[in-house]
């Protein structure tokens, strides 16, 4: 079996084929290597102008050695072997997204630490419980997040529920601009529409609007033009 590529082998590759220095690198590339990343080490602390880290398609199993990157804003580390969320205080102070679909993830302790989080890429892990969701709770300035694909979400789509697992999510993190790719406004907005036809037909089976004559200044008016009575 081949040996698992180093962060070290992995960096030197990286400035062989930019001719820069890794140190000077915003945007640090080291997703898919081959053979694999397998673990994180200290070499990631010389990163100092990484704002990006991109770490995704490897083998690793657990986050470490963040201390150091004192500009980090994006760490992305999807389709690994992650169990849980770990190691990031160290970078609290600056990290604003955090990539990690497609990993092995059941519990959410840690991620609460991030306080400048707004992305938060959860996708495919194995998230079953809504007391996981609601410790992203503390997290006040999240506004994106990804959980399609864990059982939470899985559940609820086989049972054709998808609208109420929205709401669900949205009873516990309100400050959602999005969830799940989709912008949380068209889900007020169709919730609300939702809401207005059952009124609609509520009213009408109460008032029985196909006998009245209605007129715009009437109380029964909106209901008539919804049911179209």
């Amino acid at each position: 079996m081949a040996k698992a590529t180093t962060i070290k082998d992995a960096l030197k590759k990286l400035e062989e084929t930019r001719g820069v220095n890794a140190a000077e690198i915003e945007k640090v590339e080291l997703y898919g290597q081959c053979p694999p990343i397998e673990k994180m080490d200290a070499t990631l602390s010389t990163l100092k102008a990484c704002k990006h880290l991109s770490l995704s398609t490897n083998n690793i199993e657990k986050i470490s050695s963040l201390s150091g990157m004192d500009n980090l804003r994006i760490l992305s580390m999807g389709r690994n072997l992650l169990k849980k969320i770990e190691n990031v205080e160290v970078v609290a102070d600056t990290l604003e997204e955090l990539w990690l679909s497609y990993n092995q993830i059941e519990k959410l302790g840690g991620v609460e630490r991030l306080g400048q989080l707004r992305v938060l890429f959860l996708s495919n892990n194995k998230i079953r419980d809504w007391s996981e969701v609601e410790r992203l709770a503390a997290l006040e300035r999240l506004e994106d997040l990804l959980l399609v694909g864990n059982p939470l979400y899985n559940d609820y789509r086989d049972n054709n529920a998808i609208a109420e697992y929205r709401v669900e999510v949205l009873k516990r993190l309100s400050n959602l601009k999005k969830l799940d790719g989709v912008p949380v406004m068209l889900t007020s907005a169709l919730l609300l529409l939702l809401l207005l036809l059952l009124l609609c037909q509520a009213l009408k089976r109460l008032s029985n609007c196909k006998k009245l004559k209605c007129a715009p200044g009437d109380a029964h008016f909106l209901c008539c033009c919804c049911c179209r009575c």
